[in-house]
């Protein structure tokens, strides 16, 4: 009489192709669902304020440092243009609203201009960043 060898080899492996999908997955839900704070890399000492408020992160932010340089979009522009350009990043947004983030050395006068030209651009909803403001 034969015998038969009743135990088999069995493949005892794990199949992770479903559980590396879901990590991509999963990965790609949190890329696309964290909102990015995106500040420029301008040297700024920001003024304090008792009643600050934070602010909106989808504002258009206007900065000017130290030496009253006005940067719009990571780019320099003149006081003179900065109506121009914020009439075109209006066209873009509903109801945009712009902050402004300033050197503490800052001059009235500059950023009462640059607060004008903001205004005449027709945005109505015009604020200047603290040191309290979100994402600082």
């Amino acid at each position: 009489m034969r015998r038969f060898n009743t135990s088999k080899e069995e493949n005892h492996q794990i199949d992770i192709s479903p559980l590396i999908d879901m990590v991509f997955i999963l990965l790609i839900f949190f890329m696309v669902s964290t909102t990015f704070v995106k500040d420029m890399q301008i040297d700024i000492d920001r003024p304090g304020a008792a009643s600050a408020t934070p602010s909106k992160s989808k504002s258009i932010r206007v900065f000017i440092d130290g030496n009253e340089n006005i940067f719009v979009d990571g780019q320099q522009v003149r006081s003179w243009v900065l109506q121009g350009k914020l009439r075109d990043l209006k066209a873009k947004d509903e109801s945009p609203s712009v902050l402004i983030v300033t050197d503490k050395g800052v001059s009235a006068d500059k950023l009462v201009e640059v607060v004008d030209q903001c205004r005449l651009s027709g945005i109505k909803d015009v604020g200047v960043a603290t040191e309290r403001e979100v994402g600082t």
